[in-house]
């Protein structure tokens, strides 16, 4: 018999994909795809199965199936499309994770476990190292958000991992995925026609493209290739760094720079208005930015990006369309300007 492999959070996109990725796996027999609402594209072969993962049923599920493989995708900033609330997303990341756990602990099946976690739970602060790596602890605890919720997620699934030692655990921390399919609020963000920026900082920001998830999940959800191993946390991430200007530029999009005050108040009036999930933390991020260091993901992993953090934004700037302005006269023309001016009078 192969694999019996469950995947939570189907109905998005991103868990689509895995889902009829991993069918085409020779060990895999069989996929159950695990969401509270049908997927609005298709699963290929896999099963799918309605159930709410912050509810008990989720341990019925386990048991019926002799799941032994399980990835946990519903761990998410954002409600799915329109349907959803911040209060219910908190539900399903925290209360949701908590149940699965629970779940996959009283089911003696479960031999590997698979976390799509998040960058974002090392937050965004002015005193940040120039570079985290997996045992770098934050500056400070973030408040709220999804910051906060995976914050609590990891801390539930340590727990577990004590608790069955008998498992293979793999958290997957992912920095921004970006590809011509993502739905995100910082994909959101690029979309405006006119990206409003923090006076005085220029952040380096990290991207994952949407294929190399997939394939890292893949890697994760499997028996580890020789000589690396795919238990423990990792930081996932493309090559290289873009600063937000640079970003914009290769958008042709326009920037507005606020004071920070300010760019808090536009965060707070989108989000009331339902125009962009413009939350505090991504205000933070596009402050003072994030990067981490991936040695473990390829040493350890095994898994080496196909695109580097530059190539995945522009496949993802070309499914976008062009912006405001062409970004081969934006660029010459920020450079012309950048030659111009004092040395050290940049910005921070």
């Amino acid at each position: 018999m192969g694999k019996v492999v469950l995947v939570t959070g189907v109905a998005r996109q991103l868990g689509g994909r895995f889902v009829r990725r991993i069918q085409r796996e020779p060990d895999v027999d069989r996929v159950i795809g695990v969401d509270a609402v049908p997927p609005e594209h298709h699963l290929g072969g896999a099963d799918f199965l309605r159930a709410d993962i912050r509810h008990p049923t989720i341990g019925r599920v386990l048991a019926e199936h002799s799941v032994d493989t399980v990835v946990h995708m519903d761990v998410n900033g954002t409600p799915l499309g329109k349907r959803g609330s911040r209060a219910s997303v908190k539900e399903t990341n925290v209360i949701g994770t908590m149940q699965l756990l629970g779940a996959c602990q009283k089911t003696p099946s479960v031999k590997r476990l698979v976390i799509k976690s998040s960058t974002n739970v090392y937050g965004s602060a002015p005193r940040d190292p120039a570079v985290f790596t997996e045992s770098t602890p934050p500056k400070s605890l973030p408040s709220g958000g999804f910051a906060k919720d995976v914050v609590e997620v990891e801390g539930y699934v340590r727990g577990f991992a004590r608790r069955r030692p008998d498992v293979a655990v793999c958290v997957l921390r992912f920095a921004n995925v970006l590809g011509p399919c993502a739905d995100s609020p910082l994909a959101e963000y690029f979309s405006l026609p006119v990206l409003p920026t923090v006076l005085g900082f220029d952040p380096r920001l990290q991207f994952v493209h949407e294929d190399d998830a997939i394939e890292v999940l893949r890697i994760a959800a499997g028996e580890p290739a020789r000589s690396t191993l795919n238990s423990g946390t990792f930081n996932i991430a493309g090559d290289g760094v873009l600063l937000l200007s640079q970003a914009a530029r290769r958008l042709g999009r326009p920037t507005l720079p606020f004071f920070l005050p300010t760019v808090t108040w536009v965060g707070s009036a989108l989000r009331s208005v339902g125009a962009l999930d413009f939350s505090p933390e991504q205000v933070r991020l596009l402050t003072h930015g994030r990067v981490v260091e991936t040695t473990q993901m390829r040493e350890t992993l095994g898994f080496r990006p196909r695109y580097s953090t530059p190539e995945a934004f522009a496949d993802f700037a070309r499914s976008r369309g062009p912006g405001l302005l062409p970004p081969e006269t934006l660029a010459r023309t920020v450079d012309r300007i950048a030659a111009l001016m004092p040395a050290g009078s940049g910005q921070n």
